[in-house]
């Protein structure tokens, strides 16, 4: 970079604190306003505080299964004050983590919330006072917050929680409601069965975890179903009220209407870009429906001026918005323009068992009109996933049939959201079958499951019999 660039980065979150640390790193002089803490959703009120949540529920789940494996447990109670603890504990440490790295790095955190007043100029609000600001850049990290659907009497019952609510209650409820079969009302319903509540989920779509592979999908239905929760798929919620026990929800499912009660209904229904108060258009920057408009460089209308992550509206992930975070500073600091590529951008579900996905979906190549094969390994065949957990779940691999270039992975199964870095790697560099199943994977581990299903791509599996299917 020529010249100190003064550059403002609009929210502490994994996008926006990873561009504030990169751009400083660039030797820009950096300012990150964030209204509330850092971290954002992810580190705060979404990705960690649920994982904290699951671990322990997932240990419960294992220690279900121990006696096949010649142990004997018995679990007395879940002390949910003390798993609360524990995620506290957890969520403290790494937004107390994030707070040392900026500072060591120079920048400079002003908690209080930003508006533009025109392009490049921006009012920060902080505890009773106020500073108007003009930067050479500013990259826009505002994030993002649970979206509520017009469903009457739902934003008025008083047990209807959002996913934020859910991590603190004061106490578990014996029965729960979960509108929405995405990634967050999996992952939740998951959790609360493992800890002993009774689970409904409510979705609208004929199936859950939309953004999964269809096969993927149906068997994460299969283990949910398994555990206990109850799946109601095709059901319209089209009325919610409360009662002397909880809530009553009235549905539409084939045609005809029914009721579900439980003590609390948990509404995921996913999340919608947050630009409250950051006036955009009075910055010069061009929305739709909420989100801000960026080109392929994460650019807004406005030279100069970036948007990344969730209040982008596209892909609503953590690490998309980090990875968006590095490009989008690197650009703001003159470096030669760097193209944000979603290709191979990993989804993760985690779910008991774990799923998750990179590339192409099997639903998406045959949209395409890719000439395709799909090689596909059980886990059940693999020593380590078998040990772990039985060996639920399978790895499926979608290559193309022209260059054989690796165009999807999909998994669900032990270390499902570890293995798919594999994946994403593979794809990202464009790599095909023969370059995986050309790795030597170490022995005994659950990633030998991933080249063996490259190797049944290719009708040449070792430990299974070849049963290649072609599109």
């Amino acid at each position: 970079m020529d010249e100190k660039r003064k550059v403002l980065v609009i929210g502490g979150g994994p996008g926006g604190y990873v561009a504030a640390l990169r751009a400083a790193q660039l030797g820009a002089e950096v300012t990150l306003a964030e209204k509330e803490k850092l971290g954002g959703t992810c580190l705060n009120v979404g990705c960690i505080p649920t994982k904290a949540i699951l671990h322990p529920a997932g240990l419960l789940s294992e220690a279900k299964e121990a006696e096949a494996m010649g142990l004997s447990l018995k679990v007395h109670a879940v002390d949910w004050e003390k798993v609360q603890a524990y995620k506290n504990g957890i969520v403290e440490k790494l937004t107390g983590g994030v707070g040392a790295l900026l500072k060591a790095a120079g920048v400079k955190v002003i908690y209080g919330t930003a508006s533009f007043i025109r392009p490049k100029t921006v009012l920060i609000r902080s505890e009773g006072k106020e500073e108007i600001g003009e930067w050479d850049r500013i990259i826009v990290a505002s994030g993002s917050e649970p979206a509520v659907p017009p469903i009457p009497g739902l934003r008025e019952s008083r047990n209807v929680i959002d996913s934020t609510e859910a991590l603190s209650l004061p106490e578990l409820p014996k029965t729960l409601l979960v509108l929405g079969g995405g990634v967050i009302g999996v992952e939740f319903a998951c959790a609360m069965q493992a800890l002993g509540v009774q689970v409904e989920i409510l979705e609208a779509l004929p199936r859950i975890t939309p953004p999964l592979d269809g096969e993927i999908a149906a068997e994460l239905a299969a283990r949910l179903r398994s555990q206990g929760v109850k799946l109601n798929l095709s059901h319209k919620v089209t009325k919610v009220e409360d009662t002397d026990e909880g809530v009553k929800v009235t549905v539409e499912a084939e045609g005809q209407e029914k009721t579900f009660t439980a003590e609390k209904l948990l509404c995921c229904v996913g999340r919608r870009p947050y630009t409250a108060e950051l006036e955009p258009e009075a910055g010069g920057l061009k929305t739709e429906r909420g989100r801000i408009l960026v080109n392929e460089v994460l650019e807004t209308a406005v030279p100069g001026v970036y948007a990344i992550g969730d209040c982008t509206g596209q892909i609503m992930l953590a690490h998309t918005a980090s990875a968006q975070g590095e490009t989008a500073a690197e650009n703001a600091c003159g470096k030669t323009p760097h193209v944000y590529d979603p290709a191979a951008v990993p989804s993760c579900v985690y779910s008991i068992p774990e799923a998750a996905g990179a590339g192409l979906t099997e639903e998406q190549i045959k949209e395409k009109g890719i000439p395709y094969h799909v090689g596909k390994f059980p886990m059940s065949a693999n020593g380590r996933a078998l040990i772990a957990d039985g060996g639920k779940g399978f790895v499926k691999v979608l290559v193309g049939d022209e260059l054989n270039e690796v165009l999807g992975v999909h998994i669900i199964g032990h270390a499902a959201t570890e293995l798919i870095a594999e994946a994403a790697l593979a794809i990202g560099m464009e790599a095909t079958a023969e370059e995986v199943t050309g790795t030597i994977h170490a022995h005994p581990t659950v990633s030998e499951a991933v080249r063996e299903a490259f190797l049944a791509s290719e009708n040449r599996a070792l430990h299974i019999p070849n049963k290649r299917r072609r599109s």
